[in-house]
């Protein structure tokens, strides 16, 4: 049997450093890091090296959503491999972000996302990647 998986594609109007070091920055992440239009900035917290860690508590009304997860690797500017823990995942749930430079100012993200509990949850996770993944596109400058 094969892990149910998202795998997401998205063109980001910004150079390829500039995408990449969003996903580090703790505030810039914060600014984008909500699966849901409407949502609050997140509180974030992170150590940015291979082996660290990261906390992201996500408010949705009048729940906290915590997400933790370890950096696997971190290639700057292409890859970027980290662990994903929350309510609704299963052990060694995995996100992986590939970067690709397309021109100056445009950058190809090829997001996957290995394991979930079933076919909603990968189904609610693919609607809240690809929000975080507009909203990172509208924010980034």
């Amino acid at each position: 049997m094969t892990d149910l998986t998202v795998t997401i594609e998205k063109t980001i109007e910004a150079p390829i450093e500039k995408v990449f070091d969003a996903w580090l920055n703790p505030k810039i992440l914060a600014k984008f890091m909500m699966p849901m239009p409407g949502m609050p900035e997140s509180d974030v917290k992170n150590d940015t090296q291979e082996g660290g860690s990261f906390s992201i508590v996500m408010h949705a009304g009048s729940d906290d959503l915590l997400h933790t997860g370890k950096y696997l690797e971190i290639k700057r500017p292409n890859k970027l491999v980290f662990t994903w823990a929350s309510h609704c995942s299963i052990d060694n749930s995995t996100v992986t972000l590939n970067f690709k430079k397309i021109d100056e100012n445009k950058t190809k993200i090829l997001l996957s996302h290995v394991k979930f509990i079933d076919e909603k949850t990968r189904s609610d996770h693919e609607g809240g990647w690809t929000n975080i993944l507009n909203k990172l596109n509208t924010i980034i400058e």
